[in-house]
This record gives structure tokens, C-alpha cells and sequence, in this order.
């Protein structure tokens, strides 16, 4: 996805209607740059732009939409922190906990040696790890 592809083309190609809520989310998420956001976050975005009113609830529906679409990644940090990344490619995260920034970080910086034997019948999907600083 690049800033010059048109909202409604990203929804269509990942088959979503193009509703107004999704456009309007679309917007922010997909304008080219890889993004890590909360549902709040981009709640406070949508309203700032003071195009529409969205409800949170509305904003969760749809961010929930487009990670079962592939559009997003969530990354849950704990019980209470949920990021959505627009990264959706392998790869790793640091969070700062002082300032509550989460960043990307490559998958090949990182060498895992050693990996455990999994239940018979599993395979591996991928590997998240999250380096926590401050």
C-alpha cells in the first residue's frame, strides 16, 4: 500500500465495503507510512479532522475489520494495550514504557537460537517479540 493508492481501492482489493467509517479510519492508517496506533488514538483523529462524528465502539468494529482483513496487525502489550500496526510484514517491536512508543524493528536484527519442540501437529506461524525499555 502507498499514499497514492485510493482508500476505497485498498477496502475493495481486500474485499470491504467502503463505508464512511472505513474511509475515514482509511485515511489516517494507510496515508504511506507505517503507522502504530490505539483505537483511542485514532478515535481522537477522526474527530480532530471534524469531517464526521465516529463512536469508539465504531472505531474498534473496524480496526477489528481490517486485522481479519490482513490490513492491520494488533499487538497486544498487556491486558489493557492493544496497537494496531499497518506494518504487516515479519518483524519485531520495541516499546518505550515511559513514553508508550512502539516502534519497529526488523526481523532479520534479530538471531534466535534454539527454538522450543512444538505439540505434535503444530507448525510455526511466526515469532513476535517485544523488547520492553525505559
Amino acid at each position: 500500500m502507498t499514499a497514492d493508492t485510493p482508500i476505497r481501492d485498498i477496502l475493495s482489493a481486500h474485499g470491504l465495503r467502503p463505508t464512511r467509517q472505513r474511509l475515514l479510519a482509511g485515511e489516517i492508517l494507510f496515508d504511506g507510512c507505517n503507522k502504530h496506533i490505539t483505537a483511542e488514538v485514532l478515535h481522537r483523529e477522526i474527530m480532530a479532522r471534524g469531517k464526521d462524528s465516529v463512536s469508539l465502539a465504531t472505531v474498534y468494529n473496524t480496526l477489528a475489520t481490517f486485522t481479519g482483513a490482513g490490513l492491520l496487525r494488533s499487538v497486544t502489550l498487556d491486558s489493557g494495550s492493544v496497537y494496531y500496526d499497518t506494518n504487516t510484514t515479519d518483524h519485531h517491536h520495541i516499546y518505550d514504557l515511559n513514553t508508550r512508543e512502539l516502534s519497529d524493528l526488523d526481523a532479520s536484527d534479530i538471531q534466535i537460537k534454539g527454538m522450543p519442540v512444538l505439540p505434535d501437529g503444530k507448525t510455526l506461524d511466526r515469532v513476535d517479540l517485544i523488547f520492553r525499555v525505559k
